[in-house]
Formats: C-alpha cells, sequence, structure tokens
C-alpha cells in the first residue's frame, strides 16, 4: 500500500514538473510562441501528461533496487551505530537543515538568480551542504554531545540486539592463529559468549590453510579442509571477515606465518587465540598475551582428589608392568596400578595422586 502511495505522489509531483516546464517555456521563450500559436494548451497538457509517465515509469524500475540498496543502507547502519551515536548524527541534520531554512530567503530575494530557476538550485546545494555539514560536525563531537535516553529504553535495544562475536567492548582483538581454527572448539567458545573485543582472522592464516589444504600429505590436507570449513561456519554464523594485512609494511619481509602472527598481535596490541603449545612459548618472550585452549580445556576437567573413588573401563596395558590404562569422559589418562589382569573390565579404583603436566592431567589410582 505505502508503495502505492508513494507512487501517486511521485506521478502527481512529475506531472507539476511538466507543466512548469511547459509553461515556462511557452510564456518566456518568444520563438515558441510563433511556433506554437494556438496549440499552447494543448503542449502543456502533453508535456504534463508525458513527464508524469515518466515519473511513474521511472519510480516502478527503480522501486525494487532502491528497496534493495535501503535495506542494505539500514543494516549498514544498524551494525556500526548504536542508539546513543545515531543521535546527535540526527540532531546536527536538523540544525543544518535549520540554517540553511533561515538562509535561503536571502538567495530567493535576489532578482538576478531567478533567471533559469537558479535561485532554487542554489537553495537546493544550501540545504545539502549545510546539512552534511551538520552531520559532519555531529559525528566528530560525538562523545562530548552524546545524550543516552532515559531509563531501560537503551538497555532493551541491547537486549533485543543479536550478539556478535565482533563487539564494540573495548576489549583487546582476539587475533586466530591456523592450530586453533583447524581445532574447531573455538566455534564452541564463541558460542558461550566469554570472548570479548573484536575477533581477527588474518589473511595469511586463510593462505596457510590454503596451502594445508592444497598438501599432498592425506592428513595434512584433511586438516586443511577442516580448517577452511570452520573458518566457513565462522564467517557464516558470526559474520566476521578475513582482515587484510597487505597494506601493513611491518609485515611484509616476515615470511613464517607464526613469528607475523605475533608482530600482527604487537601491531594491534591484540591477544592470540591458539592451542600450539611452542608459539605459547614464543609469545611468552616476545611478552605477547596469549590465550591458549588447551590450557582453558584443562582449567574446565573436573577436579579429582586423592582418595576419591572412581569407576572406570580399563583399556589398554601401561608402560610400567602391571599397569592398565583407563581414561575419563574428558580424555584424562587414569594409571591403575596392578590393574594389567582386569583390562577390559569396569572396576572400582582409589585415586592415589594427581600429576599436572603441561600437556595435561594424569591420574594415579589403585583398584579396590
Amino acid at each position: 500500500m505505502l508503495k502505492k502511495v508513494f507512487r501517486i505522489v511521485l506521478t502527481f509531483c512529475g506531472m507539476l514538473l511538466g507543466y512548469g516546464v511547459s509553461t515556462y517555456l511557452v510564456g518566456n521563450w518568444d520563438v515558441l510562441k510563433g511556433l506554437l500559436a494556438g496549440e499552447q494548451t494543448l503542449v502543456i497538457v502533453s508535456a504534463t501528461i508525458l513527464f508524469g509517465l515518466i515519473f511513474f515509469y521511472v519510480f516502478s524500475a527503480l522501486s525494487r533496487k532502491g528497496q534493495t540498496v535501503a535495506n542494505s543502507v539500514a543494516s549498514e547502519l544498524s551494525e556500526r551505530l548504536s542508539t546513543e551515536d545515531l543521535l546527535p548524527i540526527v540532531v546536527g541534520l536538523i540544525a543544518g537543515l535549520l540554517i540553511a531554512y533561515l538562509i535561503s530567503p536571502i538567495i530567493n530575494g535576489i532578482q538576478a538568480l531567478q533567471v533559469f530557476n537558479l535561485n532554487v538550485i542554489l537553495t537546493v546545494l544550501l540545504y545539502i551542504a549545510f546539512g552534511t555539514l551538520g552531520v559532519a560536525v555531529a559525528k566528530r563531537f560525538a562523545p562530548e554531545i552524546r545524550i543516552p535516553f532515559v531509563g531501560q529504553g537503551a538497555s532493551k535495544d541491547q537486549q533485543s540486539s543479536k550478539r556478535k562475536a565482533k563487539g564494540r567492548t573495548g576489549a583487546a582483538p582476539k587475533i586466530l592463529d591456523t592450530s586453533v581454527i583447524i581445532d574447531g572448539r573455538i566455534v564452541d567458545i564463541l558460542k558461550t559468549g566469554f570472548i570479548e573485543g573484536d575477533i581477527v582472522i588474518p589473511s595469511f592464516v586463510l593462505v596457510e590453510l590454503r596451502h594445508i589444504a592444497d598438501s599432498s600429505d592425506p592428513l595434512k590436507r584433511n586438516r586443511g579442509r577442516r580448517g577452511l570449513d570452520i573458518l566457513n561456519k565462522i564467517q557464516s554464523e558470526y559474520g566476521i571477515e578475513i582482515y587484510e594485512t597487505g597494506s601493513d609494511k611491518s609485515l611484509e619481509d616476515i615470511p613464517e606465518v607464526d613469528v607475523k602472527l605475533l608482530k600482527l598481535a604487537q601491531n594491534m596490541k591484540g591477544v592470540v587465540v591458539t592451542n600450539d603449545f611452542n608459539l605459547n612459548k614464543v609469545a611468552a618472550i616476545q611478552g605477547v598475551p596469549v590465550l591458549n585452549i588447551n590450557e582453558l580445556a584443562n582449567t574446565l576437567k573436573p577436579v579429582v582428589l586423592p582418595g576419591e573413588t572412581l569407576r572406570v573401563f580399563l583399556v589398554k596395558e601401561g608402560k610400567e608392568n602391571a599397569q592398565a590404562l583407563a581414561y575419563l569422559d574428558d580424555g584424562t589418562m587414569i594409571v591403575v596400578e596392578n590393574g594389567k589382569k582386569m583390562i577390559g573390565q569396569t572396576v572400582s579404583t582409589t585415586v592415589t595422586s594427581v600429576l599436572q603436566t603441561s600437556a595435561g592431567r594424569m591420574i594415579f589410582a589403585k583398584p579396590n
């Protein structure tokens, strides 16, 4: 219904424009007066109808494209501007248009500018110029003139907005390396919302994933393809784009991906997200903060204390004589002393000690 109303209004505007143009030409040009003689009314009516039809079909042709552009602009504004950022811009736009409104009578009062309707053209340009100037000034001084909404209006908008991994929280950006993308657990961590700040996926990480996926080694090729699938999932679910590093000259002469990753983290003052043990050590030497997925997983494993009772299924022999190995649901290995004879059975054991290593947690137990 709204589209039909706009079409009718625009057609009427076209008819008015055609009437104005034809009346002006017929009334002011002596040559046309002589040629047209008594056909002036016909020319005015024809021009009015012609302009109306032109505007009608132009609106029909551009309505779909215009709607698509409007939707994309609205989506872009909603992602890039919060309600508090948008309010100063609207105030600046209104102030600029108000100033143009106050100045426009001066331009319309100049007789010399009324030739060929120059006053109308200058008035339109005046509105555009002051409107743009008002928006620019408002954006420049937005932090000082920001007006918060009263009560819970802003909080409701924030709660109803879709949570994205790429946030504007002021936290340090999190830079993903190749190993953590291939691992895949980063997707589940992003779902929980524990990682704050911008999520950065450098372009050279994508290049490395592509090289791994093209490897002649079947194992590497499968890992590379898995990494590309995980990367595609992260992009589709969270709208995270690849960060282009080609313009950063400090990275041009660094051939190794890990060194380049640490350099990028230093430039951006960001945090590297990885599960690579060696990269973790090198980052600690260079003073680059790291979030290690393996350390997070080990920290979240259930705490087992000496003296507790566990029922476990003995899977295979251990390294020492008479030892048997079992595993918890989270993958923690349990070494059962004197359990070799009970391999293939579920037995009750008592925890004797717990050893925490950089590779994970190891539990020692004995059968009850």
